[in-house]
Formats: structure tokens, C-alpha cells, sequence
């Protein structure tokens, strides 16, 4: 009656071999470590690096616990952060720019734990410290980028059609075309609603000039922010991996803002640096500059900057003044690597363009040889010129150098904006939080104590009150924290303060099952029944309200999964992965105990069940 088959035990003594070998990584820890990953593509990561990191490390005499090497970086274990530190600086001065060296945290858990793929739970912002950002994207900017497109287009497209028109200027997000007589205007609408379907046109008179007035249609607005917020969302994805960060949070928060965590960060003002900065590219032609034009640059810095100009200044401080018209910009860059101009010695970044920017690139040089280009870094709204060649020669294949009074260290970090994408509208850091370390680890604490502590109690409440079936109640809960942690960790979970307290709920209501269970037995006891019938029909007629209440509960994390965000949804992961594991402690290893203990006996006298 009380007796499981053989492979029930051995399905159970499985599941528990695995929990325990998934749940051991959480308990040994992390080492401070320094992470090697190259910033250049054509860098490579190899043995022979590996020996340059190790002797690097000797030479400093800086001892380390573990050098290993995987698919894309090399990871160095270090005895304090205090080691780690100076290695840091001990590898970038060794590794030049060619690599980016940051501190790192690694799991102390044995090799061959690693190997079976037992890892640790990913700790959250509160719980391991680290840095917290929230970015505002500034869509007005992004329609304003847009409108400024369309009027670049809609002067191409007039004058491919040599329709005639007066001007073509942005206001705002408008853009207004001017015309002499009707008939060019009527030919004109014909053509933008042709092949600009997201403009909405309005026919406007004033004095004796004509006018068209186009504007982005609603849902054509709608959809450039949105495009814009996702644009970003993939560009910060692309810098914080770019910062070798595990886990990092990354997430829209509203219609304009987006959410960056990064989870043990240490250089938070690096991480910073590179998420703040807001650097996109723009190629421009210069309109006029001291040599060729003296006197139109005067008026200019005297304040009288020419119509469909503007003023800027070169790194050696001459101005030049540049045209508006934006021929290329950088979210046409496939790749961006530092380097050095092969004349000149001086660092330089080397940049690809994809296919379309390749054509503009090669149409703007061929049709303007002999004129200067502008290559403008705008970033936080205030635009510098990185450098502005002479035109030499049609340039074909989409290979372009900048170059100017640049260090290496300002081409690597260029570069490395560049690469990571360009924005698709300006973005604003308007929160940052730091989490220490120490609070982190208090935080853990308190969490793991408060756990044990209410494990503890009810552990002994249960052994007190139920007896032997008591401690049996108990054995089973510690599956059921068993399962969850191993289950959180073969899933690579990301653990947060609410995560903690959704495994305090769970054990609770892991206990509630057990309760069930006990006082059904008591109450065929209490009814005559033999002890052996009442084990059994207390486990199956308890069967049906335990899984009645869980699926109630289920529903609701199910809910809070799919309705919730961020901490909400980690709580909602960790209840429902709960509710899974104490249905199947609390029916199937509950019982299998109690089936090994007395299952076999044909007689029971007394069952010690309080």
C-alpha cells in the first residue's frame, strides 16, 4: 500500500544528486578578477597572449590564483582587490590599446563543477552592488533629425525632377518649400506624395509666394520614436558588452527612457564614460574656410554666419564654416577601428561604410574633388571637427580615415563609439545610482539570514508538533529549497532582494502542503483507521487540495510574470518555479520517506504523529 517502485526512488535520488551539484557553485563565492578582451577585431586571443598576460603578472610580481583562456577574452583570478587593481594597470600598460583590461568578479566554484556546467546564480544590482543609470532619449530631437532628412530628400528629389522651387528650409519639424507659380507646387505635391507617403502636405500662401508646408504624419512620428528608443536600447547593448559586463539589465521604462543595470561593475567611471557619451557623426562639406574665403569667415565670427551655414572650429582652432546639409551620418558605419595614418604616424580611426553610405560617399567625393569635407563628432548637442581633408580623389569602397590632433587613447575611445553604433537620437543620463559592494553583500546577508532563520523556526515548530512525520515535513522543505536554487542556477538567474523574499514565501507555503498532508493522517487516525491506510489515504486525499491551492498561486505569478517588470517579474520567476518544486517535494520525497520508514512494516502500533 506504502510502497514505491523502484524506479520512483531512483527518479527521486536522481533529482537530488542534480540539485545538490547545481546549488553547490552558489556557495563558494566570487574571486576578484581582471577580464582581457581585444578592442580591435584583427587582435586576437591566444596562447601567445596568454604568455604575454602571465609574464606581465611576474614581472609585477603579482601573484594570481587562476589564468585561463576562453572563446573571446582572457580571465585572470586574483587574490584582493587590491591585486586586481594593479594588475589592471600593470595589463593595459603591457597590452597597449589594442585591449580593453576591466575588472571582473569570477566564481571561486571548483573547475570540475564548471565543467558539468554548474554555475552560480547571477547576484542582481542590490544584492552585488554596481551601478544603476537612467537614460532619457530626447525625441523631440529625433523628429527634428527626421524633419531635417526629409527636407535633405525633398530638395534631392525636386531637383532629380527639375521641378522648380525658391527654397527649402526645416522649421522645427516642419519643412516649408517655397515656389514661384502654382503649376511647380502642384507638380511638386504630386511628386512628395509619390515617394515621401509619411509627409502630410498642406498648401499655404503668403504675400505673393507660394508654399508648401509638409510635416510628419502621427503615426509616421510614432513610429521614428519608437524606432529611435530601440536604436538606442541596441547601442547601449553594444557599449556595455564592449565593457565585458555579465548579465547587465538593459530595458525601456516608458515612452522615452530606458533602464541600464550593471551588476558588479567596479569602474563605475568608465562605465559611465561610455554610456553617457552620446557621440555620432556627421560628414559635411565646408562651405568656407580662412584661406579661400577671408572675409565671409570674419563675418561669420563676427556673428553674421552665412544662410545654410554654420561655424565651427578646427582641433588647431581656425574656423571654418560649414554647410548644414548633412551628406552621411554615422549610423552608416559598419565598423570603426583605432589605428595610424600610414603617412603620417599620427593615430587616426579607420571606418567602413555599408553599401549605401559606400555609394553617397563615392557620389559626394567624385562630384566635389578639390573641396574640403568635414567630419563633425556631435555629442550632448555641441558639435567639434575631428578633421577636415581635401578632397583628392573619388574615394570608392567605403574605406574612410579620419585623422587630426588626436592621442590614442581619443582615437580608441572615438573608435569605440563609433563601432558600438550610432545613436538615433540624443540621450541623457537623468539618474545614477551606485550600489556598493559592502551594501551588496549586507544585503545578502540579511536576506540569507532571514531565510535561515525562518527555516530554522519552522523546523522546529514542525518537529515539535508532528514528531517524526514533523522532521520528515522538514527533510522534504530542504528538498524543495534544494530544487529551487538548483533550478535558478541551471537557468543563470539573475537573484535580486525580491527573488529572496520570493524564496521566503515559498517556503511557507512549501510547508502548508506538509501541514495538509500530517493532519489528513491524523484525522484517519482520529477516524480508526490502521496506520498504514491512513498514511496512504492522508497523501492521496491531500494530493487534491495541495494542487488546488498551487495552481491558485500560479496563476497569480503567471499573472505578475507576464503583466509585471523588472524586480516584479524576478519575483514572479522565483514563486512560480516554488510552487513547481513544493508540489513535487512535498508529494513525491515527502512520501518517499515515509513510505522507506514504515512502507515496509506490517504491523504499526502507534504512528508518531503528535
Amino acid at each position: 500500500m506504502n510502497r514505491y517502485p523502484l524506479w520512483k526512488y531512483i527518479v527521486i535520488g536522481v533529482a537530488l544528486l542534480i540539485g545538490l551539484l547545481y546549488t553547490l557553485p552558489n556557495f563558494f563565492g566570487e574571486t576578484p578578477a581582471v577580464q582581457v578582451s581585444p578592442l580591435r577585431s584583427t587582435a586576437k586571443v591566444d596562447t601567445a597572449l596568454l604568455g604575454k598576460v602571465e609574464e606581465a603578472l611576474s614581472k609585477a610580481n603579482i601573484p594570481a590564483r587562476g589564468i585561463f583562456l576562453d572563446a573571446n577574452s582572457i580571465k585572470v583570478r586574483l587574490a584582493d582587490t587590491d591585486a586586481q587593481l594593479r594588475a589592471k594597470d600593470v595589463l593595459q600598460g603591457a597590452l597597449g590599446e589594442s585591449y580593453i583590461v576591466a575588472l571582473n568578479l569570477l566564481s571561486s566554484s571548483p573547475q570540475w563543477l564548471s565543467a558539468i556546467g554548474a554555475l552560480p546564480m547571477y547576484l542582481g544590482l542590490d544584492l552585488r552592488g554596481g551601478v544603476h543609470f537612467l537614460l532619457e532619449v530626447d525625441m523631440r530631437a529625433a523628429l527634428t533629425q527626421a524633419a531635417e532628412r526629409y527636407a535633405n530628400d525633398i530638395r534631392t528629389g525636386l531637383r532629380d525632377k527639375k521641378i522648380p522651387y525658391s527654397g527649402v528650409t526645416r522649421d522645427g519639424q516642419t519643412v516649408q518649400i517655397r515656389f514661384k507659380d502654382g503649376e511647380a507646387r502642384t507638380r511638386a505635391i504630386a511628386e512628395i506624395e509619390r515617394n515621401m507617403p509619411d509627409l502630410a502636405l498642406r498648401e499655404q500662401q503668403q504675400g505673393g509666394e507660394l508654399r508648401l508646408i509638409a510635416q510628419l504624419k502621427p503615426e509616421a512620428q510614432k513610429r521614428i520614436q519608437d524606432f529611435a528608443l530601440q536604436q538606442n536600447i541596441t547601442t547601449l547593448r553594444n557599449r556595455v558588452n564592449e565593457l565585458g559586463v555579465a548579465e547587465p539589465i538593459i530595458q525601456q521604462q516608458g515612452e522615452s527612457r530606458v533602464v541600464v543595470q550593471l551588476p558588479g561593475v567596479q569602474d563605475t567611471a568608465k562605465a559611465k564614460d561610455i554610456l553617457g557619451r552620446t557621440a555620432t557623426l556627421e560628414v559635411r562639406l565646408v562651405d568656407a574656410d580662412p584661406q579661400s574665403d577671408p572675409g565671409r569667415i570674419s563675418a561669420a565670427v563676427a556673428g553674421q554666419t552665412p544662410f545654410g551655414t554654420e561655424l565651427y572650429y578646427e582641433p588647431d582652432g581656425r574656423p571654418v564654416l560649414v554647410k548644414k546639409n548633412v551628406v552621411l551620418t554615422g549610423d552608416r558605419i559598419s565598423d570603426a577601428q583605432p589605428g595610424f595614418d600610414s603617412q603620417t604616424g599620427e593615430p587616426a580611426v579607420h571606418i567602413n561604410l555599408d553599401g549605401s553610405g559606400a555609394r553617397i560617399f563615392q557620389q559626394v567625393t567624385r562630384e566635389n574633388t578639390g573641396k574640403r569635407m568635414a567630419i563633425l563628432l556631435i555629442e550632448k548637442g555641441k558639435a567639434e571637427v575631428v578633421t577636415a581633408p581635401v578632397i583628392r580623389q573619388e574615394i570608392g569602397g567605403g574605406r574612410v580615415q579620419i585623422s587630426g590632433s588626436m592621442t590614442t587613447i581619443e582615437a580608441r575611445d572615438v573608435a569605440l563609439l563609433l563601432r558600438a553604433g550610432a545613436l538615433a537620437a540624443p540621450m541623457e543620463i537623468i539618474e545614477e545610482r551606485t550600489v556598493g559592494p559592502s551594501l551588496g553583500a549586507d544585503n545578502i546577508s540579511k536576506g540569507f539570514n532571514s531565510t535561515l532563520f525562518g527555516f530554522a523556526a519552522i523546523a522546529v515548530f514542525m518537529s515539535i508538533y508532528y514528531l517524526v512525520f514533523g522532521v520528515i515535513s522538514v527533510l522534504a522543505l530542504a528538498a524543495n529549497v534544494l530544487f529551487l536554487v538548483a533550478m535558478l542556477s541551471m537557468l543563470q538567474a539573475t537573484l535580486t532582494l525580491p527573488g529572496m523574499a520570493a524564496i521566503a514565501l515559498t517556503i511557507g507555503m512549501a510547508i502548508d502542503a506538509n501541514v495538509l498532508i500530517n493532519e489528513r493522517i491524523r484525522e484517519e487516525l482520529r477516524n480508526g483507521v490502521s496506520p498504514q491506510a491512513a498514511i496512504h489515504a492522508g497523501y492521496e486525499r491531500a494530493f487534491g487540495t495541495i494542487l488546488d491551492s498551487n495552481i491558485t498561486t500560479l496563476i497569480a505569478g503567471v499573472a505578475l510574470f507576464a503583466f509585471g517588470s523588472g524586480p516584479v517579474r524576478g519575483f514572479a520567476v522565483v514563486l512560480c518555479l516554488g510552487i513547481l518544486t513544493s508540489i513535487f517535494s512535498a508529494v513525491m520525497v515527502s512520501r518517499s520517506m515515509v513510505n522507506l520508514v514504515y512502507g515496509g512494516r506490517r504491523k504499526i502500533a502507534k504512528l508518531p504523529i503528535g
